[in-house]
């Protein structure tokens, strides 16, 4: 992958990044609109099934690119996203009435391979990012059906259920900015997360001497309700408004940002473990260092024994999840 030296417009070093989302509902159209408004592509293809959905996305936000940053947005077919440095995978259904959370993994893992199957024919060196839910089951149907290295198939994972966890944590800490604080959920994308307290970092300060520089309670009540909220977001939201699409547009972004521009940050990303944590062969998300060619390593800082238990614990659910779409891709 080519990496920009610069975002600026007038910059002759400027290299071409191509971008292709796949999926133009709320969340992918939000994704490609946070894309321009960063100036991270220079190219975005948006495809949905519903093409003239897509055409629809694409002119709306198109019609704003003289108060954006360079780039050309436009809809298209698969053909039109060979060499795309990086895909982004939104597509997916949603839950039905009545449906169970198993069957609606089945109808998605179809969807998902029928996707992943076009992004190996015109992008076989792409980057593949996994926005589609349960996004850890479907990152792993898109690397088995690729066969991409699982360095190059990230799942977006906790990225935004951290985010969601440090703008609590900032709540409670007298509003002090969140860039400031540090800390992971882990796991799943989903009801068995968790919080890994003894990551949590401010100012260099663990959790427990946090509580007493800034004198606030962070007993065990505190923490649970903070690590409920956490869990519940988007449901509190999907019952507000219906979807949630802002949040994950802007953590989907952050992370396009952190491989195109081959910056090595940290993130807790879902990827394919292959030992880390005496775990094999499962999707789920610990911090993960982003770069140019996708993880370049899978980070393993210590845990508490509780912690470790409900990592493997969240493994075990998501292991079920993956043996009931097994073979989906063949």
């Amino acid at each position: 992958m080519s990496i920009p030296q610069s975002t600026s417009r007038d910059d002759p070093a400027r290299t071409a990044i191509k971008i292709s989302v796949i999926g133009a509902g709320f969340v992918g159209s939000t994704i490609a609109y946070t894309l321009v408004m960063r100036g991270i592509a220079t190219e975005i293809v948006l495809v949905d099934v519903n093409h003239a959905r897509a055409e629809g996305e694409a002119m709306d936000i198109a019609h704003g690119a003289p108060f954006a940053k360079m780039s050309s947005i436009h809809a298209g077919e698969y053909p039109d996203t060979a060499d795309s440095d990086l895909v982004i995978i939104t597509a997916g259904a949603n839950q039905r009435p009545g449906e169970t959370r198993l069957d609606l993994t089945r109808r998605n893992a179809g969807i998902m391979v029928s996707v992943a199957r076009q992004v190996a024919r015109y992008s076989p060196e792409s980057v593949l990012l996994v926005v589609a839910n349960p996004v850890d089951a479907m990152s792993y149907v898109a690397q088995r059906t690729t066969g991409f290295p699982p360095a190059r198939v990230i799942g977006s994972g906790t990225v935004l259920d951290s985010s969601r966890f440090r703008y609590l944590l900032s709540r409670h800490l007298d509003g002090i900015d969140t860039r400031n604080i540090h800390g992971y959920i882990l796991g799943e994308h989903g009801d068995s997360e968790f919080p890994a307290w003894s990551l949590v970092n401010v100012a260099g300060m663990g959790i427990d001497e946090a509580a007493k520089a800034f004198d606030v309670d962070f007993g065990q009540a505190v923490r649970d309700d903070i690590a409920e909220q956490t869990r519940r977001a988007a449901y509190d939201i999907i019952e507000r408004k219906g979807a949630t699409y802002y949040g994950i547009g802007m953590a989907a972004v952050r992370i396009v940002e952190a491989i195109v521009r081959d910056e090595q940050s940290i993130m807790s990303c879902s990827t394919l473990l292959e030992g880390a944590y005496g775990l094999e062969n499962v999707y789920l998300s610990v911090p993960l260092v982003l770069g140019e060619h996708g993880v370049s390593h899978v980070l393993t800082p210590d845990l508490t024994a509780g912690e470790m238990a409900a990592l493997h614990a969240s493994a075990e659910i998501l292991r079920e999840a993956q043996d009931s779409i097994e073979g989906t891709w063949q």
